[in-house]
């Protein structure tokens, strides 16, 4: 059978893109399909507009599945040093934050530039506003529908991305099609996300809003040491949103608003050798001013040390050390960075990323159940997944 293209790519963002790159290198003619009137609108948003496309330190310790085995065979495949030569070879400036992420130094157009570049070179097309209806196997290859020409394909890969950030065009469509196949969808969740909390709680958020400080956030087995951020909406910043994808409902979540630093020990030694000093002005040698009269307001202690015995500000030191919270849930997927959860892994070829019971057809990036950490992991699965795909569409 004579088919319109060899491959026939669904998503042109991060995934899809490079994969359309390495199968076009090969000589594969491939065609991407997108319903947003821009490409790769989320590479342009992320980081701030530069763009944290990946981390010096990526690997698989670093991403969530069912299978955390699955992404180490992409990883390993495709590195984030494969990424960050190609970059080198487009001239692309770059710096590392902190962490291992690295950001371009211009802008995050840099990296659309460059897989356009990419894309042209390997002679794949790309059409955008393509509004896809189905899809259908046929005895060999598939065909694609929507509002368009009906377009038939040796293979199909799916790089659809997950639920997150609806206001520039996430939608299931990609899990629909798996579903469709047959395969598995791992429930899916809001991850890297804000955690919001009930009335009393947002009040006091609301009171320190803006205010950011270095913490640890524990859930369950899991900590991460990274900045929190005091909003109107509840709790944000980098900690939070990484242990927002390790949280369920209902689980208690503990942040060290002190690390490194024994507060209690430290109140009692104020206590002895200063004791008319005020515990508000003890406390803010380790906490932002305004958050230390916060909670000796909460705790009804804004007077002098000497006030206090010992177990009183033991507690105290200890509730600073150690604030448990129970959120109430997330800002959602309106706000999430990422979806948890999505195509089976065990319906996948972690080697090839095709679904092991339907040949020729592909799935790859977010749609995938790999969800990686804050810093340029999620990025990198897309570089990683699309390039093992190439190599076989």
């Amino acid at each position: 059978m004579t088919f319109d293209y060899d491959v026939v790519i669904i998503g042109a963002g991060a995934a899809g893109l490079m994969c359309a790159i390495e199968a076009g290198k090969r000589g594969r003619r491939v065609l991407v399909l997108d319903h947003a009137k821009k490409l790769a609108e989320k590479i342009r948003i992320s980081g701030g507009g530069r763009c944290n496309f990946t981390n010096l330190y990526a690997d698989a310790e670093k991403f969530l599945s069912q299978n955390p085995h699955f992404c180490k065979s992409a990883l390993r495949q495709y590195s984030q040093h494969d990424f960050i030569n190609l970059l080198h070879a487009h001239r692309i400036g770059f710096h590392e934050k902190k962490l291992g992420q690295l950001f371009c130094d211009n802008s995050s157009q840099d990296i659309i530039t460059m897989l356009q570049t990419e894309c042209a070179s390997a002679r794949a097309n790309i059409r955008l506003d393509q509004h896809i209806e189905d899809i259908q196997r046929m005895d060999t290859g598939f065909v694609v529908a929507g509002n368009f020409t009906k377009i038939t394909s040796e293979s199909v890969v799916i790089a659809t991305g997950g639920l997150s950030i609806p206001k520039i065009g996430a939608t299931g469509f990609g899990y629909e099609i798996a579903q469709k196949f047959g395969l598995t969808i791992v429930p899916t969740r809001p991850g890297l996300v804000p955690l919001t909390f009930d009335a009393e709680m947002l009040t006091r958020c609301k009171s320190l809003s803006g205010l950011s400080v270095e913490v640890t956030v524990h859930c369950q087995r899991t900590e991460f040491a990274e900045g929190l951020l005091f909003t109107h909406r509840g709790l944000s910043g980098p900690s939070i949103l990484q242990i927002s994808s390790y949280w369920h409902d209902a689980m208690p979540v503990t942040v060290n608003l002190a690390p490194g630093t024994d507060i209690a020990a430290a109140l009692k030694a104020g206590k002895r050798q200063h004791p008319k000093q005020d515990v508000v002005t003890c406390l803010s040698h380790y906490l932002p001013k305004r958050l230390a009269t916060n909670i000796c307001e909460q705790a009804g202690m804004d007077s002098q040390l000497a006030a206090h015995n010992d177990n009183r500000l033991g507690q105290l030191g200890a509730a600073v050390n150690g604030w448990q919270l129970v959120p109430a849930g997330t800002e959602g997927y309106r706000t999430a960075e990422v979806t948890l959860g999505g195509v089976d892994t065990a319906d996948l070829s972690s080697s090839t990323m095709q679904a092991k019971h339907v040949p020729g057809l592909y799935f790859i990036g977010e749609v995938v159940d790999v969800t990686g950490h804050l810093g340029g992991y999620n990025f990198q699965w897309a570089w990683s997944s699309g390039f093992v795909a190439g190599q076989h569409v």
